[in-house]
């Protein structure tokens, strides 16, 4: 009976409608055209995806809640913001091509005289509770009012990180679009957003907005909002070209060989978008020796090394093109030590010899102009061990040509 009322009383304090809504009618007749969505569920490219990390899930539950070791997992300082997004983006871009990190995945995209907003999120938690869940770790650079008009909202699947009802809810209320995968947009008109301004895609399907041309593109990961998750939405990645620019948003996706086809179609890009943190580094107690294990989340979410690797593929490291690493910084939701990921990207990235941009959350910047790479992080993290860190080359093999990173030696 307590474990009732204790129910009873979170379900009280559910935000109304935070679930979503499951497709129906003619939205689920064309989720089952879909050549993606087999066996009454949408399937991933290269076959079934894990989505529970290495071990059991009760050690893991025992490592993330633990008292000693998920302090490391937050800043020990207050994350220092960028203090004047609003008015740097007053002005337009001098290339034509701006970005300016907001946090976690959500990122502006002003690209040729249009604006682009991926994943916004500017709840104070990615739940469909008000009172639990992983909770902001820094204030959002700007209010969602203050970011002025938007062309069209990028959604890339339907996670409480990704795809959050305050947020969606505000922005119901103005004249933008919307692009999301199939299925996602049955939670949208469920939050206001009028049917005609959803323009809803499977993979390798194609929108024109403005002088824009956005095409939802694979995705490794999964689904779902509610206590009964269907696999009934699409996750993708996203590539959205202007006239004179091209870039990539990758949402959440572990590594595939899909990035290589996407850039071969798509690319080359002046920047990508790549997820890199909520990766796992969580080993069960009888694995002593601390190498990688192909199930610590591989499937669903990618390290650093291998979001460098990803940006390769992707032909976003062609002349010119920069990574912005997104995905981590923002919400609690792994193991790693809270600034890992971006440590770990600045390395592999200069390993590669490829630009990063490594932005304060609200720091706008042009790709084409000069990047943000101070690691601010460091001021306010706990100590980051460097495991993936391996001896410099000799010179016989520094020498050798090179094109991959070594993704399993990395980690």
């Amino acid at each position: 009976m307590a474990g009732f009322r204790t129910l009873s009383s979170g379900l009280r304090a559910l935000q109304p409608g935070g679930f979503g809504a499951d497709p129906s009618g003619e939205r689920m007749a064309r989720i089952r055209r879909s050549p993606h969505f087999r066996d009454g569920v949408f399937q991933n490219p290269g076959g079934p995806a894990r989505i529970r990390p290495s071990g059991s899930t009760l050690d893991f539950a025992k490592v993330f809640f633990d008292k000693d070791t998920r302090p490391r997992r937050t800043p020990k300082g207050t994350v220092p913001v960028h203090s004047t997004t609003l008015a740097d983006i007053a002005r337009p871009p001098a290339t034509g091509l701006r970005l300016t990190w907001m946090g976690h995945s959500s990122v502006l995209a002003e690209i040729d005289g249009r604006r682009v907003l991926f994943d916004p999120v500017w709840g104070e938690r990615c739940s469909p509770f008000s009172f639990a869940g992983p909770k902001r770790l820094h204030p959002v650079p700007l209010p969602l009012a203050a970011l002025g008009p938007v062309d069209v909202v990028v959604i890339s699947h339907d996670h409480y990180d990704h795809l959050d009802m305050p947020t969606i809810k505000a922005l119901a209320g103005t004249d933008t679009l919307f692009a999301v995968p199939l299925g996602v947009g049955a939670h949208l008109e469920h939050w206001g957003v009028s049917a005609d301004r959803l323009r809803e895609l499977d993979w390798h399907e194609t929108t024109k907005i403005g002088g824009l041309t956005l095409t939802a593109t694979p995705a490794r990961h999964f689904c779902g909002r509610g206590l009964r998750n269907t696999q009934h939405t699409l996750w993708a990645s996203w590539v959205v070209a202007g006239e004179e620019h091209r870039i990539y948003h990758s949402g959440d996706t572990g590594y595939f060989d899909g990035f290589e086809e996407i850039g071969a179609e798509h690319g080359p890009f002046d920047a990508t978008m790549i997820q890199i943190g909520a990766y796992s580094d969580f080993w069960p107690k009888n694995h002593t020796d601390h190498t990688p294990l192909p199930g610590a989340w591989p499937d669903i979410h990618m390290s650093p090394a291998q979001g460098v690797q990803a940006h390769l593929d992707l032909q976003g490291g062609s002349p010119g093109g920069v990574l912005l690493p997104i995905h981590w910084g923002t919400f609690n939701l792994a193991l790693h030590v809270w600034a890992e990921p971006g440590e770990w990207t600045k390395d592999a990235a200069e390993e590669a010899g490829q630009a990063v941009a490594l932005p304060r959350p609200g720091e706008p910047f042009e790709p084409a102009g000069k990047l943000p790479c101070d690691p601010w992080w460091r001021g306010v993290s706990h100590p980051i061990a460097h495991p993936w860190r391996r001896p410099r080359p000799t010179q016989a093999a520094a020498e050798a040509p090179r094109h991959d990173l070594d993704l399993a030696g990395d980690r």
